[in-house]
Order: C-alpha cells, then structure tokens, then sequence
C-alpha cells in the first residue's frame, strides 16, 4: 500500500471524516459578522483553536483543511496549529487553490485558478506539516450549463493539481462542486455532476494521478435549492450512490461529501442514508465547514471564552456525522444526545 494510501486512510477511515476549516478571511468575516463577532485575526484563531483543541478531534475527526492564515499560526499554549492537530492523531492539511474567477469565455461561469508557483507552495506547506491538500471547482447548473468549456477547464485544472500534490507527497482531495443554486431538479443534478466527474477521471488518469491516493469531495444528488421538488433522503441516497458507482473508477478509496448548503441536521441524514445505501467498497464519510460549525460558531459568539460549551456544541456534531458515516445514526440517538 502506497503512503499516500496510508494517509487516505487516516483521514476518512474508521467512521471518521474531515473538518473543512479552510475558510478564506472573506468567507469567515461574512461568517463571525453573522453572529456579531468582529472577525480579526484573533478571533478567527480562538474559534478554530477552540474546535482543533476538543476532544472530538480524537475520535471523529481524521483531517483538518486549513486556510494559508492558519496554517502559519500558534495556538494560545504556543504550538503550531499543524501540530495542534497532529497531536490529537487528525491530519492537518491545506487548501491550495487561489479561488474561482470568471471563466473566459462563459462569463455567467467559473474557473479556479491557483496553478501558478503552486509547486513552490507545495513545498513550503509539506514543511508546515501538511499532508493533504484541498482544490475546489465550481459548476452552475441551468438549461445551458455546465457549458463544454467550463466542465474541461476545471477538469484539467483539478487534475494538474492532484498531480502536482501527489508529486510533493501530499493527498489531492479533488473537490468537484455542482453547486445547489438554481430551480433544478435532482435528476438533473445526477446528469450534470456525472458529466463533471466522468471528464474530471478521464483528465485524472492521464495525468497519471494515483487513484487509490486521492480523496474525491463531490455534492450530493440534491435538487436546487430554489426548486420545488420534495424529495426523501432515502431517494437522494439512491441517486447519489448510482451516480458515485457509475462515474467513479473503484480504485478510489474514498469519498468525503460536501455540505454544499444543507443544514447540520439535514447533512447528517443524508450521508447516514447513503451509507444505508451504500453496496460499493469506496468509504463515504464528510468533509463539511458549516455543517460542522454552525451551532458550535452560534453557541462561541454569546461568549468568546466559553471554550468546554463550544466543545460540547462541537463534540455532539461530530460525533452525529461520525454515526452517519458508518449508517448509525438516527433521530432518536440526535435527540438523546442532544
């Protein structure tokens, strides 16, 4: 088994799953301000110290994603935060794309750009303890698109990074977002994301990116967020595994779901219901930031020193989504501990 494998496995095995802090300073002052906490430097550090430093982070969290800022920070003890997380056997890694801009050419679309000098900053993150790396792409989906264009580039882009991180011994979490916006129903979300991610392997394997030394982060077959389908989350985790299966090569070892704007409870459920579901050998786990965060993050605001009752806030999601990926969670046991 390759070491990249080996990492994969650390990550996302044994019920456990990926806490997405990787939050640029735009998104997470958008977040504190949210909740009327002024997002300066040493804010943003106490929360996520705060979430690092608990006790979930042994027992349901295998990875850490963290921003460029984060990265390079200490914790109030004096330890680096990659050490911080490493001491509690989780992963630290590192989001490395540069953000989506607007795509020549498809000007309504994106394409996520970061390519440049990323060799470089490879380097110096696997020397600040990194050992997986982030790279996001986004799709919209509409009568027209993903358009041809936007589907390539961003597959090309993904791969050219998965390779450049396997090159400076880091796992790729390839993250292919067909994002919820939009009225579309979720048989159209199946037809769009298995397009993405049929054209995201193909580029994959001929960039020569070991499979079995990557983590795929794709959406859930979900209905727009503005449509007007009612859908179970029995049916979503059908689709979404029949998409998985049929447009994802089995050498993949596993698949991190992103939250892509469910709630905390709504996210929990459906990955507890595709992993009900789930007759494939890939390990399907969560890679989620607010779905993660949300009450813990509401619960910090009304007293920045609470550290144990944000810990506890923390601790309780977690653990739900640790159940869901392993398919044992349920109602009852979120009430119950609740």
């Amino acid at each position: 088994m390759s070491e990249l494998n080996n990492i994969v496995l650390k990550v996302i095995g044994n019920g456990k799953g990926i806490l997405a802090a990787d939050e640029s300073t735009g998104t997470m002052t958008k977040r504190l301000e949210n909740v009327n906490v002024e997002s300066s430097t040493q804010n943003r550090l106490i929360f996520r110290e705060t979430l690092f430093s608990s006790e979930s982070m042994k027992n349901f969290i295998g990875g850490v994603i963290l921003y460029d800022e984060t990265i390079k920070q200490s914790s109030s003890t004096g330890k680096k935060i990659p050490q911080l997380i490493s001491d509690s056997n989780a992963v630290p890694g590192i989001k490395v794309d540069t953000g989506a801009k607007v795509l020549a050419g498809s000007p309504e679309e994106k394409i996520t750009e970061g390519l440049d000098g990323l060799r470089e900053r490879l380097k110096e993150y696997y020397k600040l303890g990194a050992r997986f790396t982030k790279w996001r792409a986004v799709y919209i989906i509409s009568k027209d698109y993903p358009s041809k264009l936007s589907i390539i580039s961003n597959a090309h882009a993904l791969a050219r990074y998965a390779a450049l991180a396997q090159e400076s011994g880091m796992v790729p979490i390839v993250e292919p977002e067909v994002l919820m916006d939009g009225n579309h129903t979720a048989d159209d979300c199946y037809k769009k994301t298995s397009e993405v991610l049929k054209r995201c392997f193909e580029e994959l394997i001929l960039s020569k990116v070991d499979l079995k030394g990557i983590i795929l982060k794709p959406n859930m077959i979900l209905p727009g967020s503005n449509s007007e389908q009612e859908i179970s989350s029995q049916e979503i985790a059908k689709l979404t595994v029949k998409c998985l299966k049929e447009s994802v090569p089995s050498d993949v070892p596993g698949i991190a779901f992103l939250s892509g704007g469910q709630t905390e409870k709504e996210a929990t459920e459906n990955l507890n219901s595709i992993n009900k579901n789930n007759n494939t050998n890939f390990v399907m786990t969560y890679s989620y930031g607010r779905a993660l965060q949300q009450s813990a993050l509401k619960f910090w605001s009304k007293n920045i020193q609470d550290t144990k009752g944000t810990q506890a806030t923390f601790n309780h999601r977690a653990k739900m989504c640790s159940l869901a990926a392993q398919g044992k969670w349920s109602k009852d046991i979120e009430q119950q501990n609740n």
